[in-house]
């Protein structure tokens, strides 16, 4: 009974609130409010599960001297601190938002700058023309960065000779983007939903279910 209740539980959910957009009836958009609300409920919770299992690794780091256990301390102070001064407050200039914008904001912006480096060695590596596909891509993205900043423009500006209009990178760039790009993305968010789905539909039917593992 311990893995059936649970199997039974998931298949009568998933059935509800796949049929639930189907049955305009302020009763089941009641039930549908009342398990949003409880989902908030069990988020809250695993977050402080999540809390809890943070602290005790790091405090294990920092009590057994590991590699790099000042860091806990660090992560550890950070995560108390910002805990402490969201009970002054939440508004604009309250600590807690004064902390935010001076402190994380900043950290994130250097992360993200030196990930900017590790990104371009990446794609150094991953672009290099060795097949035809390797080479269009690789000309694809010297296209797309190259209209993304004013230089880009600078070096290959529209030219116009007589009748003919010779578009400039940015033009092209914004082409490549908003046309084979795109076309490109909407083809894999339809196969990530279409597997989304399938996966749903095994999950709500007992076929596969990763909930019940240890």
């Amino acid at each position: 009974m311990k893995r059936e209740l649970p199997r039974i539980l998931t298949l009568v959910t998933g059935v509800f609130l796949a049929l639930q957009y189907f049955v305009p009836h302020r009763a089941s958009a009641t039930v549908y409010e009342t398990l949003m609300d409880w989902l908030i409920i069990v988020g809250i919770f695993a977050i402080l599960l999540g809390i809890a299992g943070l602290v005790r690794l790091h405090s294990g780091k920092i009590r057994s001297r590991q590699t790099n256990w000042p860091f806990s301390i660090v992560l550890l102070a950070g995560l108390f601190g910002m805990i402490f001064l969201g009970f002054w407050g939440q508004d604009l200039g309250s600590p807690f938002v004064t902390a935010y914008f001076q402190v994380l904001n900043p950290v994130q912006a250097t992360m993200f700058a030196m990930l900017a480096f590790y990104i371009a060695s990446a794609a150094y590596r991953a672009f290099r023309g060795r097949t035809l596909l390797a080479t269009i891509l690789l000309l694809s993205a010297v296209i797309v960065m190259l209209g993304r900043v004013p230089l880009g423009e600078l070096l290959w500006p529209p030219v116009t000779i007589g009748s003919l209009r010779i578009p400039g990178v940015g033009e092209i760039s914004d082409w490549l983007v908003n046309v084979p790009n795109l076309a490109a993305k909407r083809a894999i968010f339809v196969g990530l939903g279409l597997g989304g789905a399938a996966t749903a539909l095994k999950v709500i039917l007992g076929i596969e279910a990763p909930h019940l593992r240890g």
